[in-house]
């Protein structure tokens, strides 16, 4: 009997080899002659049922690795990635948005956008670079003036497509045309406290949206931010996500860039906000980064084409895409857990939290406190 690669996998050349379950975002490692096997059913050929261990085929036929008939599928380049790889690539389409939310981190809506070549090369250069998953955002990336387009390209590529979208805009019609395997929507609140952040009657379009999403069969995940209108809220929040069998809900806190530097009444210190954080399910990492403060295997590029290793750090971008995706990311410098001025015994589990928030306290390689309060870990600030 033969046996193929199944259509929604694709096998991944990183740190090591792996094969990628896209529609359920699972990474498998494997080792070199299990890669080389798969290499083989991964042909029109197929491969013999033979050729290799019986209780390892047995098993990649149950996790829907393999499968007995060959199905016409994307089959990208395999080679060997850069060290660290960019698995996770954040990709701001447009500037344009239909909201005007009050803690934006880009700031006021605009006009900005990436060209169609500008997206497609950079899309075929991430394939290239062994990339898992690619988070479409904005602004609100469902109104790019080619997004239609963009959409029709995604079935091209062998990663994982999210959408990332306020909500407002799903629309039965829309949503059963989109070429993604997930969809995330930003819920910040209980109506009141959502509204509070994004304007009156977004949080009813926005929750209309994500069970639209949700019964047209895509995975959906929610993200959230703490602010000072939605602390009663997450006890509610996480009993409605559940219910709903959200894949994934994360929480975190915006940091006070953009439109939030004029709305200082959301702001939360860490001690408050810091608490939330133990909030949200769900992970969405593949493993890896041992040794590595947050953010690896992270890069986002903005609509200027700039390249930076995550979108608060947008004013000191390491090049443009022009340049070269693969350029541009192996000029970002990834931060080890032991250069951080951090030492306690949680540090591998948390990662040192986030950089930008340690710099806006003055010290880049300092501590998060709002990941120390998260972790109940005493501040020391300074």
């Amino acid at each position: 009997m033969k046996y193929f690669l199944s259509s929604g996998c694709a096998l991944k050349w990183l740190e090591f080899p792996a094969v990628y379950r896209i529609p359920t975002d699972e990474l498998y490692e494997l080792d070199a002659a299990a890669f080389e096997f798969l290499g083989k059913c991964a042909s029109q050929e197929g491969c013999e049922a033979d050729a290799h261990d019986r209780e390892f085929i047995e098993y990649a036929v149950q996790e829907g690795i393999l499968s007995t008939r060959f199905t016409e599928r994307t089959k990208p380049l395999l080679k060997k990635s850069p060290e660290p790889s960019l698995r996770y690539l954040e990709l701001q389409i447009s500037q344009r948005c239909n909201l005007s939310c009050r803690h934006c981190y880009i700031g006021p809506p605009g006009e900005k956008e990436l060209t169609m070549k500008e997206v497609r090369d950079i899309l075929e250069e991430f394939q290239d670079m062994q990339g898992l998953r690619l988070l479409i955002t904005g602004g609100e990336p469902l109104l790019h003036t080619k997004f239609k387009d963009i959409n029709n390209l995604l079935p091209e590529y062998a990663f994982r497509k999210v959408l990332c979208t306020n909500g407002v805009l799903l629309s039965e019609e829309l949503t059963k045309s989109l070429n993604v395997d997930e969809i995330q929507v930003s819920i910040d609140g209980i109506e009141s406290g959502h509204d509070a952040l994004r304007g009156e009657g977004t949080f009813g379009k926005a929750m209309a949206g994500l069970r639209m999403a949700a019964q047209a069969g895509y995975a959906v995940s929610i993200a959230t931010m703490v602010h000072s209108m939605n602390l009663n809220d997450f006890e509610e929040m996480e009993e409605l996500f559940r219910g709903m069998r959200i894949k994934e809900w994360s929480v975190d806190v915006p940091s006070p860039v953009g439109t939030l530097r004029d709305n200082p009444l959301f702001r939360l210190p860490p001690e408050i906000a810091g608490k939330y954080l133990r909030y949200g399910f769900g992970d969405g990492l593949h493993g890896g980064g041992e040794g590595f403060a947050c953010g690896l295997h992270l890069a986002t590029v903005m609509t200027d084409g700039g390249v930076a290793k995550c979108t608060f750090y947008r004013s000191s971008s390491v090049g443009n895409v022009d340049e070269g995706l693969e350029e541009c990311w192996r000029r970002i410098v990834p931060v080890k857990l032991d250069e951080l001025g951090c030492d306690c015994m949680v540090r591998s589990e948390c990662r040192g939290g986030c950089r930008y928030r340690a710099g806006l306290l003055g010290n880049n390689l300092g501590r998060d406190l709002y990941r120390c309060v998260a972790y109940n870990v005493p501040l020391q600030r300074g």
